[in-house]
């Protein structure tokens, strides 16, 4: 009895564990089956996507470039490997002597030998599978190769085109890297081989190598050394994009020694390779071992021993003698990559404050937006939104219109779906997928906030485009436009969209009264998925059963997806950098997102190479665009393409705009008739194109060190600049303003982005900074960099600590720093004079209303004109405060025409009065408004009342 039963517990676990197996085996099946499935609908709804959009071209290149690739690649490395261990299985032993070794051996040959096929396939497959893997990501790179061309600029070195560097040499390196792992691993899954029948005895006194084994093994090793030795060779090119002890590129102690310890590397890998085929023929392993290490020893003598001890005996006590011509090198080399050559450097004229000048000058830049776009994104939510599920971004737009016969800068954003502010009640999937599926219309506000017609007495805030009767401004200068908002920065991962004939409109929808309405969407984007094999398709994409369940998705059904502009840009055209700033443009009765699209890489030989985020980070802090390269660093850019998206119909087009970019032609003869010439933008569009502010940012971080051209200069560094830093968050750069500025040779208003520079590590002003951003203008990308008369004059944040800390001031704000009210200070406000700049700062307290709220009260107010501060209850004794005079007299003198200078100077006295007092009242208004959180209300008021005071501050010189 108690045998059955132990023979009955002996068998019971191998019934379980064969259907343990047929569990497991089951479980893996259904794994692999549903991320085969899961991969077929990701290919095929992307195909679709890209079909919808007219660019499957471009993912049926990428495609079968990647499948080429990833079969190519790793049929190469799997049969490579698979070749040698059959190879190695083949010339086995047939007689093995009897050893303890061989007899541990026999269990694993054993247990190898009814799976020799399948570990043959397996290890092969696996192996092979990595191989393609890594070659597939390379595809990009093998474009590049395949559709290379020149750049007709040759590196001062090696007199390669500089199209070698950036095209042919990445890919070579790969192949080399590739075809080096290739023959390791087959020589090591041959080891393995060799070993476990024999070929192969670590514990034999003599032979302890089969002759079969040491042929193959040998030969595999003799090409991976003449493999190396092709590595070798093109690592010499890559000492001119490496980083230097100065600057990126060749330097004295790459020339003088790393390029020679590469050349003789060459020679002694080639004589290695030579041992390890000599190998093959007399079968004695020394001579490959004294070879591999000669290659060891050379490469750590002359990699690394000698180039430090060059560096630190000869070039560090000379350095600057050394480095000089590399230097040079490297300054020309990066002024072209980074396209700085072409920067005008000027002085300012030298100017007086007269009233005259000052008036022009200020007559000239009342158009210049005054709004920060990052600020009055609540004023725009609050007054425009209209409902509370649209809403705009958090930072807007600046652009300009020809409104009324006069260009006009607006800023502007779009009223975008905001989905968060549906009630939750209400967030079901029809709401969010059906009904609630777009944005609506666009709000824009006068830069200026002046009114249409362009005068100074309106006390409101003036949209060019809004909800409220006459608030169409915007609307009348370029025509009646589509308002839905399908596809915008806000949009939702997918909606559907489209009824049955004679069935009602359900999506929500803004109508021109500012009342909510039904609309369907006509625009014929986005992808159907009336059929079946569509909605099971699209189900497993988004992992949403709703595509097979819900009604809502019918016959004529349309699904949006890959919405956001950025997003749809990045797909058609994943080859580019995208800018960080997206903006919207009315243009052909459609709304459009404009996008700027750049080319860059890490390998233009001798240019400084840096961080792409380090180069265009500011206050701002808008998030970045996408980068096409693996890593942040670039050392070369160009803006190569402008591409929009419409918001409506999700069209995207590209338009080549620097077409001399090499890497840019490269890529259109990659993908043909994707990427449109320059002159078929639409003449409506062309205004709104726009130097792009990312390229902005990389130039300016770039010519703040390179606008030095004299290596000794360059190398002393006491000449550098940096970018201004931000005058309240002084650890972070300034952002770039987009505004009109007075051109410095003709004094006529050019759209401009501008930004400024003081020295290394100082607050002083050293250049204004403009960016000619105008494209239907022939100066166009033209940036000039005024540089001061004066070395003395402060720039922003150094204006911000003067009045910050002047003891006047701080006797007059610790008054009240003992009260409950708490001192915060405002923004720095630049006013522009002849013969320099004035710094209005208001001061505000902070009073606490209840436990959760509080709101701010001007104080004071601020100013500082060159080395003068002042402060006063109001903006009238701060001016006071700071010239320390007072008005003069009237003499009851006169003569001369038009009443004599005593006329001249009562008539200016009351009209700088005049000015003040409404200054005084504007400010007072402007408080008031703060106060009632009225953001908008607040920078238009006292933009207002500085252009007063600055024209109040001549009339009294």
């Amino acid at each position: 009895m108690s045998d059955a039963l132990e023979e009955e517990f002996d068998d019971f676990p191998p019934r379980r564990s064969r259907r343990a197996r047929i569990l497991l085996f089951s479980l893996l099946g259904l794994i692999i089956a549903f991320f085969l499935v899961t991969l077929f609908a990701s290919i095929y709804t992307d195909r679709l996507w890209y079909g919808s959009v007219g660019y499957a071209n471009v993912y049926d290149k990428m495609l079968w470039t990647r499948i080429g690739l990833f079969f190519g690649f790793g049929l190469l490395m799997a049969l490579s490997v698979a070749a040698n261990m059959v190879i190695a299985y083949r010339a086995r032993p047939f007689h093995r002597p009897d050893s303890p070794e061989q007899t541990g051996l026999d269990r694993y040959r054993d247990a190898v030998a009814p799976i020799r096929t399948l570990l043959l396939v397996s290890v092969a497959g696996v192996i092979g599978l990595f191989g393609g893997v890594a070659a597939n990501g390379k595809w990009r790179g093998f474009l590049l190769w395949a559709n290379r061309e020149s750049f007709h600029t040759a590196d001062p070195y090696f007199h390669k085109d500089v199209g070698f560097y950036v095209f042919t040499l990445p890919w070579l390196h790969f192949v080399v890297g590739f075809v080096i792992a290739v023959l390791v691993l087959s020589a090591l899954t041959a080891i393995v081989v060799h070993y476990l029948y024999g070929g192969i005895r670590l514990q034999a006194t003599n032979d302890r190598m089969s002759t079969t084994a040491t042929i193959q093994l040998s030969i595999l090793g003799g090409l991976a050394l003449l493999a190396k030795a092709v590595g070798y060779y093109l690592d010499r090119f890559d000492l001119v994009t490496g980083s230097g002890s100065v600057a990126t590129g060749m330097g004295y102690t790459d020339q003088h020694t790393l390029l020679p310890a590469r050349n003789i590397l060459i020679g002694v890998a080639l004589i290695c390779a030579l041992l390890f085929f000599v190998t093959a023929w007399r079968r004695i392993w020394l001579l490959p071992g004294v070879g591999i290490s000669l290659l060891v020893v050379t490469s750590i003598l002359l990699g690394l021993i000698w180039p430090a001890f060059v560096q630190h005996f000869q070039v560090d006590p000379n350095r600057q003698d050394k480095e000089a011509s590399y230097i040079s090198s490297n300054i020309d080399a990066t002024r072209r990559a980074y396209d700085l050559s072409s920067i005008k450097q000027v002085k300012q004229k030298a100017a007086p404050a007269t009233p005259a000048s000052v008036q022009t000058l200020i007559d000239q830049t009342t158009s210049v937006p005054v709004v920060d776009p990052s600020l009055i994104a609540g004023a725009f939510q609050q007054t425009q939104a209209v409902y509370g599920y649209y809403g705009v971004g958090p930072v807007l737009d600046v652009d300009h219109y020809p409104i009324d016969n006069v260009d006009r800068a607006v800023v502007i954003g779009a009223r975008e779906l905001d989905q968060g502010g549906i009630n939750s009640t209400d967030q079901n999937w029809s709401n969010l997928h059906t009904i609630y599926t777009h944005g609506s219309g666009v709000i824009a506000a006068f830069g200026n906030q002046r009114p249409p017609d362009n005068s100074a007495e309106s006390q409101q805030i003036q949209w060019a485009q809004g909800q409220d009767p006459g608030q169409d401004s915007l609307e009348k200068a370029t025509g009646p436009f589509e308002n839905g908002i399908y596809f915008g920065e806000g949009s939702p991962s997918y909606s559907i969209v489209g009824k049955a004939p004679g069935a009602q409109d359900s999506e929500i929808d803004l109508n021109s009264n500012g009342a909510q309405d039904r609309t369907t969407y006509d625009g014929g984007g986005g992808v159907g998925v009336g059929g079946f094999f569509h909605k099971l398709m699209y189900a497993i994409k988004f992992g949403d059963a709703n595509f097979l369940l819900s009604s809502r998705v019918g016959p004529d059904s349309r699904v949006l997806y890959y919405r956001n502009p950025t997003q749809r840009v990045e797909k058609v055209a994943p080859w580019l950098t995208l800018d960080g700033d997206v903006y919207p443009v009315v243009e052909g009765g459609h709304i459009l997102w404009v996008l700027d699209g750049y080319t860059t890489t890490d390998q233009y030989p001798q240019s400084e190479r840096d961080s792409f985020s380090d180069m265009t980070s500011d206050v701002v802090n808008r998030s970045p665009g996408v980068r096409t390269l693996p890593t942040d660093q670039i050392n070369y850019i160009r803006n190569a393409v402008k591409a929009t998206v419409d918001a409506y119909t999700g069209k995207v087009t590209l338009y080549a705009w620097d077409d001399t970019d090499p890497i840019l032609q490269a890529w259109r003869s990659a993908f043909p008739g994707t990427v449109l010439d320059r002159d078929q933008i639409p003449s409506d569009l062309l205004p709104h194109l726009r130097y792009p502010e990312d390229m902005f940012k990389v130039q300016r971080f770039q010519y703040a060190r390179y606008h030095v051209t004299d290596a000794n200069d360059f190398f002393n560094a006491n000449l550098q600049w940096q970018v201004s830093p931000d005058a309240v968050a002084k650890e972070q750069n300034q952002a770039p303003i987009r505004m009109f500025t007075p051109d410095p040779a003709t004094g006529d208003e050019t759209w401009s982005l501008t930004s400024s520079y003081v020295p290394n590590n100082k607050t002083n002003l050293a250049g204004f900074v403009t960016a000619a951003s105008d494209p239907t203008t022939a100066d166009y990308g033209t940036i000039t960099v005024e540089e001061p008369l004066s070395d003395n004059l402060p720039g922003p944040a150094q204006a911000y600590s003067q009045l910050v800390s002047d003891p006047q001031i701080t006797r007059k704000t610790q008054s009240f720093r003992l009260g409950d009210a708490t001192p915060q200070y405002g923004n720095v406000v630049s006013v522009p004079l002849g013969s320099g700049l004035m710094y209005v700062v208001p001061v505000y307290a902070t009073r606490q209303q209840t436990s959760s709220s509080s709101y701010l009260t001007l104080r004071y107010v601020m100013v500082s004109y060159g080395t003068r501060v002042g402060i006063g209850d109001t903006l009238v004794d701060a001016i006071t405060d700071m010239t320390g005079t007072t008005p003069p007299p009237d003499t009851g003198n006169g003569n001369g025409n038009n009443g004599g200078p005593h006329h001249q100077v009562k008539g200016a006295m009351a009209k700088a009065h005049a000015l003040l007092e409404r200054a005084q009242a504007d400010f007072a208004a402007a408080d008031q408004a703060l106060a009632e959180g009225k953001g908008a209300e607040w920078v238009r008021l006292s933009h207002r009342a500085r252009v007063e005071v600055a024209k109040a501050l001549n009339l009294l010189k």
